[in-house]
């Protein structure tokens, strides 16, 4: 049977009413004290005995109860309440001088590690003792105590030089850091205490005061109305109100938000704190404040704890609810200091450590407070950035987000403006690289974006900004000239900047430049900047920065009819079958990678949003074209002439090329990669029309600028080839040829087709001779080779070849000893620099003539990507 039943019938209602009035009293009690001491051991063990004893009544049987007086009941009632019952001010107290006594005791043995937990103890329960009152003077006694005790030791340690262990020296360490600190919001009392010490402590503040007259106590009813009443007077309209422990009404005034600032800045970094509840205070704060000294610092803080939530959230970026907020916040504060050019914030300023009193700041001086706006600016990029990367790019959600970079490009331009305002033009200092900082985050928006949405983007943003800002270094009458303004902004960081910054701004421009079909102008810059020699030097980021240039001069050169030069310049990017992991547009899972968890996440982090990607189907196709066009007339070259060392231009071409000449059936082409094999056959064939359809019908061209100028070079360019081919093709066949013929044959003028024969005569890819008086070419027959002789010279060379790493390798060896030998035996010994007999070359090839190997299309170039560009 449930206890229920054993209750007494007619005291029931009553007793459970007192003890709904006890179990009241002792809850407001509790709250009013957060953490109970050595003392609340009594008065709880007080409390159960009670607790007890009213069971034991209650126990009793039913009928007993109605037989009691009511004065037996009075003088139990009396007898029960004679117990020692503590305040909470008491009790805390007694807690702070226990925990004292705990701080002296270990001073007299020297354990550093007590004295270093029991002080952090006595600073959490002075603040509770603080705000029921007065600073106690035995607290005051205790700090100033403890402050001269480690002075003490400091002075022993350094007469003596004997050491303490590890975790007294790390206790010590951490008393002696925050003691100093500490004390300097008590430096009066404990001046007053260190000049008379019995005076400071008999003074009549710590008398004791006589007990104030007994007052009725309150009914519950009571209690709540006057809580109600309490909240509404502290409240808003509604009645409500911020409530703190204890029970009482926080208040926001102008004179406490410094003080209430500290403590939000101290608790950051500290595990279970509360970061929205901060930011709805620092909202209330920012109602409150009457001066820009206190807008400033409230915003300064408001915005680095909302980029606090980002660590303490699940996810990898900001929300943008409260990446709109920050931004608006920042934008706000900008104003703040505009208006007020007497502050500044500046990252080396020293901290205004006085929460009492504002700083008065003098007319004419300037007061600085610690902070940098040029960081809050790239972190609200980089929010954006990283949350750009997390949305799926196929989606809604990804162009709303995208249309906030308007909002986040007004306030870096925003931004630079003041930090010009404040710049002094030295090199060295720090506020001319926080310039240089913000002026290449503006670049890094715009560079790779066509000059139509830029001048968009640079009207909507000057028409945001106050009339009365103006730039030295991008004035507003120029914000319409959109490719005056990247070179602008790039001179001034190729002037005021060096390092990373400086490079990362040349290939800017470079791309830039390339983006809009100016290919000699960024082709120039590069070669000039010497990057691709030290970009092995640079970041992760500038590396991928520099591979996106490099492939854009590529297909600038392509969008400018330079086959040749696209396919030297894309042939590292796309030769290496990793466009995805060079270009920043994707990470490539191999089944036995050896990738850690960590490296992959970094790797994930520098990826590029969708917006700034490069096609790389667009790419691929372009390259395998370029490619196309270079060893389709190589492959006819090498096969009519064996003699002729087989050279490949594109292994992956090749490689794809061959794959598909081993299909047992090849159906119509599937996608861009079978459209330009097919084209590629066509074209080998000497089918140079169907070559030409099948590449100008890939549905890929479409995305480029100027589709239809882009199709008529393609079949331009495919005409010329497929003349080459057919040239060496089917030299061997004629002894001369009617250039008529050839013009009707592949539908180009005379002049054309003698100028493209002329290259090939004078770059002797061709024995043959212009007969202008019969219009005709006259073929030269050379000496042919039978298969056996033609066996026996591929022998010859390979054997060359042998030799010559051999040697290499006896050099490498023997240090220099081979150089002096062959000096020796002069230049035409074997290994010699000049030419041995029968014309062999120093590769070992043989050519008519003792003539060196040629490249297709009379293309004599080396040096790298663009050195044999600029060589041409």
């Amino acid at each position: 049977m449930s206890r229920f039943f054993y209750r007494g019938g007619s005291d029931s209602e009553s007793s459970s009413s007192d003890e709904e009035d006890d179990v009241y009293e002792r809850s407001e009690e509790e709250e009013e004290s957060d953490a109970e001491e050595s003392g609340d051991d009594d008065s709880s063990a007080s409390d159960s005995d009670s607790d007890s004893g009213d069971e034991k009544e209650a126990r009793k049987g039913g009928a007993s109860n109605f037989l009691r007086d009511e004065s037996d009941s009075d003088e139990s009632e009396e007898e029960e309440k004679v117990t020692v019952v503590k305040s909470a001010k008491d009790k805390r107290l007694e807690g702070l001088e226990n925990t004292i006594r705990l701080i002296e005791n270990a001073e007299k043995i020297n354990d550093w590690a007590v004295i270093s937990t029991e002080f952090d103890n006595l600073n959490r329960q002075i603040v509770k003792v603080v705000q029921s009152g007065q600073t106690p003077k035995v607290y005051v006694k205790a700090v100033a105590d403890l402050e001269d005790f480690v002075n003490e030791t400091v002075t022993k340690q350094k007469s003596s030089n004997k050491k303490m262990n590890a975790s007294n020296q790390k206790g010590f360490n951490a008393v002696k850091q925050r003691i100093k600190k500490n004390n300097k919001d008590y430096a009066a009392q404990i001046e007053k205490y260190r000049a008379a010490k019995d005076a400071f402590m008999e003074s009549e503040d710590e008398a004791e005061k006589p007990a104030p007259a007994p007052t009725p106590k309150p009914t519950k009813v009571e209690k709540i109305q006057n809580f109600a009443a309490a909240a509404a007077a502290a409240g808003d309209e509604d009645g409500f109100a911020t409530v703190g422990r204890g029970g009482k009404a926080l208040q926001y005034t102008p004179e406490s938000i410094l003080k209430h600032l500290r403590v939000i800045v101290e608790s950051r970094g500290k595990k279970n704190t509360d970061r929205l509840e901060q930011i709805r205070t620092m909202e209330k704060l920012l109602e409150v404040s009457t001066t820009p000294y206190q807008r400033i610092r409230v915003y300064l803080t408001l915005i680095s704890t909302r980029f606090d939530l980002t660590a303490s959230s699940s996810a990898n970026y900001m929300s943008p609810d409260q990446w709109k907020l920050a931004d608006d916040e920042f934008g706000h504060l900008l104003s703040v200091l505009e208006e007020n050019r007497n502050i500044v914030v500046s990252e080396g300023a020293d901290e205004w450590e006085d929460d009492e009193k504002q700083p008065q700041i003098a007319e004419g001086e300037t007061f600085q407070i610690p902070g940098s706006i040029v960081s809050y600016i790239e972190r609200l990029d980089d929010e954006l950035t990283r949350s750009l990367q997390q949305i799926d790019p196929h989606t809604a959600e990804y162009i709303e987000r995208l249309s906030d970079e308007q909002q986040l490009y007004n306030n870096v331009v925003r931004t630079q403006l003041y930090s010009e305002s404040l710049n002094t033009g030295d090199k060295n200092d720090t506020r001319q690289d926080g310039v240089n900082r913000v002026v290449i985050r503006r670049l890094e928006h715009v560079y790779f974006k066509p000059s139509q949405v830029v001048s968009i983007l640079e009207g909507a943003t000057w028409t945001a900004l106050p009339k009365h800002l103006e730039s030295a270094i991008t004035p507003r009458a120029n914000a319409g000239d959109v490719p005056a303004l990247i070179q602008t902004l790039c001179n001034y960081l190729f002037q005021h900047s060096d390092g990373i910054i400086r490079a990362r701004s040349m290939l800017c421009q470079i791309y830039f430049l390339a983006l809009h079909d100016h290919y000699y102008r960024s082709r120039d810059l590069m070669l000039m900047s010497h990057l691709s020699e030290n970009i092995a030097n640079f970041d992760v980021s500038t590396q991928i920065l520099f591979n996106r240039t490099l492939v854009q001069i590529g297909l600038c050169a392509f969008r400018a009819g330079l086959i040749y030069e696209a396919q030297n310049t894309l042939g590292d990017i796309c030769g290496s079958g990793r466009q995805k992991e060079l270009l920043a547009q994707g990470i490539i899972l191999q089944r036995y990678s050896t990738v850690s968890p960590e490296q992959e996440r970094l790797e994930r982090q520098r990826q590029l949003p969708f917006h700034m990607h490069i096609n790389l189907e667009l790419l691929e196709c372009i390259y395998l074209t370029s490619s196309m066009f270079l060893e389709v007339p190589l492959m006819a070259q090498t096969t009519t002439a064996p003699e002729v060392r087989r050279r490949m231009i594109s292994k992956t071409f090749r490689r794809m090329l061959d794959y598909n000449e081993r299909q047992v059936f090849t159906g119509p082409p599937e996608n861009t990669r079978d459209g330009v094999i097919m084209s590629a056959k066509f074209l080998a064939a000497g089918d140079w029309k169907k070559a030409a359809e099948m590449l100008t019908s890939i549905k890929i061209w479409d995305l480029m600028p100027q589709p239809e100028k882009v199709k008529e070079m393609l079949s331009q360019q495919t005409q010329e080839e497929g003349l080459r081919t057919y040239l060496f093709t089917y030299a061997p066949f004629y002894d001369s040829l009617s250039i008529s013929s050839l013009a009707t044959m592949f539908e180009l003028p005379a002049k054309k087709i003698s100028a493209i024969i002329s290259r090939m005569i004078s770059h002797e890819e061709l024995a043959a001779a212009l007969d202008q008086v019969n219009d005709a070419i006259v073929f030269r027959k050379g000496v042919e080779l039978s298969r056996l002789q033609s066996q026996i010279v591929t022998l010859a060379d390979k054997s060359m070849g042998l030799l010559e790493s051999n040697e290499k390798t006896l050099e490498q060896r023997t240090q220099g000893m081979a150089n002096a030998f062959q000096r020796e035996q002069g230049p035409g010994a074997r290994g010699g620099r000049g030419r041995g007999r029968g014309g062999h070359t120093p590769g070992g090839a043989r050519l008519p003539g003792g003539q060196q190997g040629r490249r297709p299309g009379g293309q004599q170039f080396g040096g790298g990507a663009l050195g044999g560009a600029i060589k041409a």
